[in-house]
């Protein structure tokens, strides 16, 4: 069983509607959806608000690769456009972990980077991971550690970026 921990987020069009259209677009893969946040732009590109949530998901059918291969597939069904780093999108899915029959997988390649080497440092991924999973780990420079730890080290400023909404995925 490939187990995965999905960060998605949106800040252009029906923000909403693009975060549903991941739990739409993976069905019943999804084992849990964190409730919705708004969170300030990350990464000092100007532009609006995003909405963020966290989905835990498992696939017997596919591995890490298989995965990144859906996360592409539901941003270009979005109308994805790669066109400034941290900038606006219409929607992001991000790896931030996956795990094959219980063991983390870790990859440094190009195409797919696990863990997520930043997650640790974004707290609008951090918030919801742990409102879906109060006990998650996340392994940072080699060493396995409490997600809940490291939103704690996170700025308080960083933490207060992301507010909970009232919008709920379904």
């Amino acid at each position: 069983m490939t187990s995965v921990v999905l960060s998605i987020g949106s800040n252009l069009g029906d923000r909403l509607a693009r975060l549903q259209s991941v739990v739409d677009g993976l069905g019943g893969a999804v084992r849990a959806v964190s409730p919705v946040y708004e969170t300030d732009p990350w990464g000092g590109v100007e532009q609006g608000a995003f909405l963020n949530a966290v989905l835990l998901a498992d696939d017997p059918a596919l591995d890490a690769r298989g995965w990144l291969r859906r996360a592409q597939e539901l941003e270009r069904a979005a109308d994805r456009v790669r066109e400034q780093r941290w900038g606006p999108r219409t929607l992001d899915v991000d790896l931030v972990m996956c795990s094959e029959d219980g063991r983390e997988v870790t990859s440094g390649d190009e195409e797919l980077t696990l863990p997520h080497p930043r997650a640790h440092e974004r707290a609008f991924v951090l918030v919801p991971w742990l409102a879906v999973d109060p006990a998650a780990v996340l392994t940072v420079a080699g060493e396995r550690r409490s997600v809940e730890k490291l939103l704690a080290e996170l700025d308080p400023a960083e933490r207060d970026g992301v507010r909970l909404t009232d919008s709920v995925l379904r």
